[in-house]
């Protein structure tokens, strides 16, 4: 098997739209609430979200890429674009079939389908959609546009397993380098689901926080207090590629992806298993083919999205697999972003990878009362940023249907 390294980062995200300004933010414990812009939410129970600011898509798109695309392609291409020119690659030197893109959404162009068939009911019935209508929801078309936009005639697909889907990309894009199916793969994932179906929706699942007078601290993983997920939006971009192949160009290396796994609780639409058996497992496979042992691992980016029972399930599960390893630091970075939903793998992905180049944990943010029934053989980093020499790294992403997609990067050494 062929070693699979990272050699290009992108973001858009609630705490900034470009990986410095994302991660400067997290290590410093910023909260990326704010009250809901994108749509009039007076009439619904959540009037807040983490969403993107100052977004500005010229930066990087043309005019028809953007008249032609959701607002989660468009987050899509312009984090793509940050990577792809960190990285140093020069695609027109390659043979355009070895290079490919594997990207995930979990809902896709939401504002596009919930526009148009709106601006359909409050017609008199005659059919005016845009001609635009079905490209730009369809949520296979954030890969697509990237590897128009950047000539990547290889492997070009999207994956879709909720809110585990930025994991499930990165792996899928893994596991093709690996076999020597491709030699670089732009993956991550985007979403932009902060439309009034999407709230509402979650919101009547009663899994969203209401915690409308307070929302800077809403999201509060591992607190007594917490009461469900704060909805974010963004999109996540790493370039993977061949060790061998990076290395014949001198490309700059932030840390090998050395594991990953998926698997299925196979126990219910929307609850985790209560003994978390799936997602244990999940995080033994990646950590195996990772060849690390238990104490090896330094640093787990959780799922952790301030719900009541995902929070303790996952953290069960961690003490289960991790509880002798004393050394192991975890921090709930989505206590800062809000919940990215099929993004929000790809975002964590690449806070894990600074985590382990800068040796700092950013930390877990609005965590004031521990809940009591978490395990005490867990040691959360809260309040401040830690610094720490980190190895390995292992990032968990969970989704509805019962997915579990765990990635373990370690420090790059040669």
């Amino acid at each position: 098997m062929k070693r699979v390294v990272i050699t290009g980062l992108g973001a858009v995200t609630p705490l900034g739209n470009n990986v410095e300004d994302f991660w400067q933010n997290s290590i410093n414990g910023v909260s990326g609430a704010g009250i809901i812009t994108h749509f009039d939410s007076e009439k619904f129970k959540v009037h807040f979200a983490c969403e993107v600011k100052n977004f500005d898509p010229k930066v990087y798109l043309t005019h028809n890429e953007i008249k032609r695309s959701d607002l989660f392609s468009q987050y899509a291409m312009y984090a793509s674009t940050e990577a792809i020119q960190d990285s140093g690659l020069e695609f027109e030197k390659m043979d355009p079939f070895d290079t490919g893109v594997i990207w995930g959404t979990g809902q896709g162009g939401m504002i596009t389908f919930e526009t148009e068939v709106m601006n359909f009911a409050d017609g008199d019935g005659t059919p005016k959609f845009n001609p635009f209508f079905v490209p730009k929801f369809i949520a296979n078309m954030a890969s697509g546009m990237i590897s128009m936009k950047f000539g990547l005639q290889g492997i070009n697909y999207t994956t879709i397993s909720a809110c585990a889907t930025g994991n499930t990309a990165l792996m899928d894009a893994f596991n093709y380098i690996r076999l020597g199916k491709a030699k670089v793969i732009v993956s991550g994932g985007s979403e932009a689901a902060i439309t009034p179906a999407s709230v509402g929706g979650f919101s009547v699942m009663k899994a969203m926080s209401t915690r409308n007078d307070d929302f800077a601290t809403a999201s509060r993983p591992y607190d007594a207090d917490r009461d469900g997920f704060v909805m974010g939006e963004g999109a996540g971009a790493l370039i993977l590629e061949e060790y061998e192949h990076a290395k014949a160009r001198g490309a700059k290396i932030y840390a090998e992806l050395a594991g990953a796994a998926m698997t299925a609780d196979a126990y219910h639409m929307t609850a985790p298993h209560p003994e978390g058996v799936s997602a244990i497992k999940a995080m033994q496979l990646a950590m195996k083919e990772a060849g690390a042992n238990i104490e090896d691992l330094d640093y787990l980016n959780p799922h952790a999205t301030s719900t009541p029972l995902g929070d303790l399930v996952e953290l069960k599960a961690i003490s289960t697999l991790f509880g002798g390893n004393k050394n192991l630091d975890i921090s709930a970075t989505k206590s800062m972003t809000g919940h990215l939903l099929g993004a929000a793998g790809a975002a964590e992905a690449i806070l894990s990878i600074k985590a382990v180049e800068k040796g700092i944990i950013p930390p877990t943010i609005n965590l004031h009362h521990i809940d009591e029934s978490i395990p005490k053989d867990v040691n959360i980093v809260f309040g401040e940023a830690k610094e720490k020499d980190i190895n390995f790294a292992l990032s968990n992403a969970f989704g509805f249907g019962g997915h579990n997609a765990s990635l373990v990067f370690k420090k790059f050494n040669g």
